[in-house]
């Protein structure tokens, strides 16, 4: 007989994996991971709508100032964009199940320190540091995984899930934030997501590892690029939207980093040292058409979701309440048709139903141009949002999928660390570019036409435009007549009509951001049309591998 050989560390880890590997138990078992995972998604996405729309309870209840706390808030999304391709790379090297676990955590303790922070000091270190670095973890970990505990239709149906859930909570985020803070308290709303938080931590055995087999090295100096890169392109437009100075500065500093990063990682690609990310991820076609997809539908997505809200509240004086029932339809059918796409993976060819995701979009937004001037309520809403919603649906439901499954399972994090990051960048500039070109619109258009104005005299127009330029994002028509109350009724009535007129012309432009998103979109689904659908990992070497 052969004598029994002792096991080595190694072999010992290794068997260890292979046990994490095996799949759920049963069908059950593995709709019920896929429903947790959508849970994890909804709670990272909601978690910053939630702080949005809690500004001045937090304020009054810490006795602190708004600038404080949209600081905190800029940090948290510097934070996420800056190390997420590090927390890819962390996944690879401690495992990605450790990742997601470590993310989840991360976010727990901001949002259990959001219960009971009494300072600004405390949101700043544990939800904004803290959570951001989880929120780093978290996302490429969970695209990981859902590449290695899912095949085939399956996998696409969860990516679609996944997709929808961070869709929705997007969009009802701020709904749900009015409710919570209106009739309960900001804390609550943290308090729940601190409970979702241990409800999917308590699936966490349905979850098997994906082994990395790759390099194990540290690429240091690609990690500081890449922190630099994002940090600094982040944090130029988060800048520039709350008017600070030296955004030219911060841009320069942000690209110079990220092509400092694409000369690094190439010169380390030739060496054949360790680098923190494949440039080769970037010579295939479909990971490149993927990521240039997920980057401009979230682009779609951010400004049309800073612009939408400030048009009911601005125009239509429509509390958070309302407005977040103004903008349900989006919602409702991102959430809809991203599911019945997921059910029906692999009746029609990704890239169709990407270019009529982006094309579906792009109309509803244009069909919004003509009713921004003559819409007196959110019903004239309706149509052009079920119609953006459903294109909307369609890109959550196949762009994950379609980038992630050619990508083998050793390098499944770099690539999801890559579609994380571009998701994120879309989104914060999105967000801040709408938001900033149509405050600027305002008090553009607001300026030239008070200073044409018979009616104003030369000292009223240089005032009344300094206080429409410094207030425009929270100024309606009834905190405006307010403000003007002590004005001779000739002047009071100018502003205002001048400023009603303005209003408009400032969110059509501003909607011009994701509607050239969306034809961008609609150029590159054209140019995935071109190619044969990708094929899975799973069924071959992987066409990234």
């Amino acid at each position: 007989m052969r004598p029994t050989a002792t096991p080595r560390p190694h072999d010992a880890r290794m068997a260890t994996d292979r046990a994490d590997e095996r799949p759920p138990a049963t069908q059950q078992g593995s709709n019920l991971l896929a429903i947790l995972l959508a849970m994890a998604m909804f709670v990272l996405v909601v978690d910053t709508s939630l702080m949005n729309v809690s500004i001045s309870s937090v304020v009054e209840d810490l006795d602190t100032t708004v600038s404080g706390v949209q600081s905190a808030i800029a940090l948290e999304a510097l934070v996420s964009a800056a190390f997420i391709l590090i927390g890819g790379k962390v996944g690879d090297l401690f495992g990605r199940k450790r990742a997601y676990v470590l993310g989840l955590l991360g976010y727990a303790v901001g949002a259990v320190a959001m219960t009971v922070a009494q300072s600004l000091l405390a949101i700043i270190v544990f939800w904004a540091v803290i959570g951001g670095l989880g929120a780093s973890l978290l996302l490429p970990a969970m695209q990981s995984l859902i590449h290695g505990n899912f095949e085939g239709a399956t996998r696409t149906k969860v990516y679609a899930m996944v997709g929808a859930a961070a869709a929705i909570a997007a969009a009802v985020g701020p709904l749900l934030g009015g409710v919570i803070t209106t009739f309960l308290s900001w804390r609550v709303g943290f308090a729940l997501e601190a409970v979702i938080i241990a409800i999917v931590l308590s699936g966490i055995r349905l979850v098997r590892n994906v082994p990395y087999t790759g390099p194990r090295h540290v690429d240091g100096v690609g990690s500081l690029l890449s922190v630099l890169g994002m940090g600094g392109i982040v944090l130029s437009i988060l800048v520039w939207q709350e008017g600070g100075e030296r955004v030219l500065a911060l841009m320069v500093i942000g690209v110079v980093a990220m092509g400092a990063l694409v000369w690094w990682l190439r010169r380390r690609k030739r060496t054949g040292r360790p680098m923190l990310l494949d440039p080769a991820l970037f010579s295939s076609k479909y990971f490149r058409l993927g990521v240039s997809g997920q980057l401009l539908q979230q682009i779609a997505l951010g400004g049309t979701m800073i612009v939408l809200p400030l048009y009911l509240q601005m125009v239509l004086e429509y509390n958070a309440l309302q407005a977040g029932l103004s903008i349900a339809p989006l919602s409702l059918s991102m959430f809809g048709i991203a599911l019945l796409a997921g059910r029906q993976a692999g009746r029609r060819r990704p890239a169709v139903l990407v270019l009529a995701g982006f094309a579906l979009l792009t109309l509803g937004l244009v069909a919004l141009l003509p009713l921004v001037p003559r819409a007196d309520s959110g019903w004239w809403l309706l149509g052009p949002l079920l119609v953006a919603g459903s294109g909307l649906g369609l890109l959550v439901s196949q762009l994950n999928n379609y980038t992630l499954s050619p990508v083998s399972d050793e390098r499944v994090s770099e690539a999801a660390g890559v579609n994380s990051a571009a998701g994120s960048f879309g989104l914060s500039f999105g967000l801040a570019f709408a938001g900033a070109i149509m405050l600027a619109v305002l008090a553009t258009t607001f300026t030239s036409r008070a200073q044409d104005s018979d009616v104003l005299s030369p000292a009223e127009q240089d005032r009344v435009a300094q206080v429409l330029e410094d207030d425009a994002q929270l100024m309606s028509t009834t905190g405006l007549e307010e403000l003007l109350a002590d004005q001779p009724e000739a002047t009071s009535y100018e502003i205002v009509r001048i400023n009603t007129e303005s209003r408009p012309l400032a969110l059509q432009v501003a909607l011009l951001i994701p509607i050239a998103a969306g034809l961008l979109g609609l150029g590159n689904s054209f140019r995935m049309r071109r190619l044969p659908d990708p094929t899975p990992s799973g069924s071959t070497e992987g066409v990234l591998g």
